[in-house]
């Protein structure tokens, strides 16, 4: 899928191409790259979204992003309020399995490394119990050089590749070879509901902003997603729902479910429940407890 093709600067004398954020934000905006993306987030919370699947995201995390894999780092919506001094932080490393590494991924003692990219093409979070290693080793890189520096990656790479229960951050991501153009309509679209999803937006609105009949919206909507704009929809306000749910920064139940773009409390329980198995207050019940024990 190319959406929103987004180039990362070569660098003549490097192999490996190692990035710190320090900003009001992440990029806001659905996009995708030939190179394999492993970022440690140090400040900043928000959603990631994979294709279309969500995810909450949130400081001392690691994320690999595949190769040409659409993907956007989505702050909360304070994030973006004037004179918000939250910031984001993070390191990132990029690298291209099929540019100056190509050579090397291709020699026998990798084979198991060049697998387990292959195995894991839509990315992954790395599990809370191997962060600290990963962590410290993306630090390494970021103050080493040279040779130091390539030897360092390796050890990172197998790492990486020993890593176990991890969980594929959109499993059934199939890529497609669309056009620039396609990939721009959708990233389009993806991006419009994402900064209305908190009020009553609905198909016939989101379709004239695609400049699209509704039937032929629903039909592009779900060839390209794999799920439907209702569906897509509904996930991205539970998913903010849980994060407010979490926080505790909420009056009531209610209050929750017209923040994120409900408008019956009924339709807010049945499509929770849907969702997650759990009805709000289960939810926060399970959680509270996770985090007492």
């Amino acid at each position: 899928m190319k959406v929103l093709p987004f180039t990362i600067p070569p660098s003549q004398d490097k192999t490996i191409l190692i990035e710190e954020q320090i900003l009001p934000h992440f990029y806001p905006y659905l996009h995708r790259h030939e190179e394999i993306q492993l970022t440690l987030i140090l400040k900043g919370q928000g959603t990631l979204l994979v294709g279309s699947i969500m995810h909450h995201f949130q400081e001392n995390e690691v994320y690999l992003i595949g190769a040409n894999i659409p993907h956007v780092f989505k702050n909360d919506a304070s994030y973006f309020a004037p004179g918000n001094t939250e910031g984001v932080h993070a390191l990132t490393i990029f690298f291209n399995t099929k540019g100056k590494l190509a050579s090397l991924f291709n020699l026998p003692e990798l084979k198991g490394v060049h697998s387990f990219f292959s195995t894991n093409y839509s990315g992954f979070r790395v599990p809370q119990n191997s962060f600290a290693d990963i962590s410290g080793r993306i630090m390494s890189i970021q103050y080493s050089s040279g040779l130091d520096q390539l030897m360092q990656f390796f050890q990172l790479l197998r790492s990486l590749s020993s890593l176990e229960n991890i969980d594929a951050l959109a499993p059934d991501l199939q890529l497609q070879p669309f056009s620039d153009y396609e990939g721009l309509r959708i990233s389009n679209i993806y991006n419009y509901i994402m900064q209305n999803y908190s009020r009553d937006i609905t198909l016939e609105e989101v379709a004239a902003a695609a400049y699209m009949t509704p039937q032929a919206f629903c039909r592009y909507f779900k060839k390209h997603t794999r799920v439907t704009f209702v569906t897509f929809l509904n996930e991205i306000r539970i998913n903010e729902a849980c994060k407010k749910l979490i926080e505790g920064s909420y009056d009531s139940v209610s209050s929750v479910a017209y923040d994120c773009g409900f408008n019956s409390i009924t339709n807010f329980n049945r499509v929770f429940k849907s969702t997650t198995g759990k009805s709000p207050r289960q939810y926060v019940t399970v959680f509270l407890n996770n985090v007492a024990n």
